[in-house]
């Protein structure tokens, strides 16, 4: 990336896409303020005028990742107007999303989003947005969609993360067995909704 020139001088955001930079090619252990300097061409303490130390830079890059994906999330199914095929296409995506980046998605599941921090509340209320909009449902009440975001979430991602681990090792497609928790992801929102 290089030294930012006097005209041009570092910002918070050169500093957040010069980590994932790094993440990209060395993985997620490369997230760090000493290997994001050595990218950016300066000594560590100028990105502490930005990010006050690591915490704060994995908590800046975590959600720039979460806002990467729900960008293409977005993107992709803006057309979608059925649940299935949206929930279908929304896994695929996230799917997709983590074998092309595997050391962003790594950082985005290491990230513990809290209700109470502004940023994280910011991220949290837009995957709300996203699930309501899927189900087509805003009537649905507080508990309910939250216990929908989380069996998604443990689903997709815990799926997604298995994978990537190399866990899945019984000799079934892990392709056919996406598509069937998929399937049947749906029947138990459908559950969740009227119970």
């Amino acid at each position: 990336m290089g030294r930012p020139t006097k005209e041009n001088s570092l910002t918070r955001q050169d500093v957040i896409e010069a980590a994932i930079a790094c993440i990209e090619k060395e993985g997620a252990s490369a997230l760090g303020v000493n290997r994001v300097a050595r990218e950016l061409g300066i000594k560590p303490p100028a990105i502490y005028k930005h990010l006050q130390g690591n915490t704060e830079l994995k908590k800046a890059v975590a959600l720039a990742i979460y806002k990467l994906l729900f960008i293409e999330l977005k993107s992709k199914t803006a057309d979608l107007k059925k649940p299935r095929n949206f929930l279908k296409a929304g896994g695929m995506i996230s799917r997709d999303f983590a074998r092309s980046h595997p050391g962003l998605f790594q950082v985005m599941m290491q990230f513990k989003l809290q209700p109470e921090d502004p940023e994280s509340a910011s991220v949290i209320q837009e995957f709300q947005s996203l699930v309501q909009v899927f189900l087509n449902s805003q009537g649905l009440s507080n508990n309910k969609l939250i216990d929908i975001m989380r069996m998604i979430n443990s689903a997709i991602f815990g799926f997604i993360t298995l994978e990537q681990s190399g866990l899945l090792t019984l000799p079934r497609s892990t392709d056919d067995s996406f598509e069937v928790m998929l399937d049947a992801l749906l029947e138990a929102i459908e559950y969740i909704k009227v119970n």
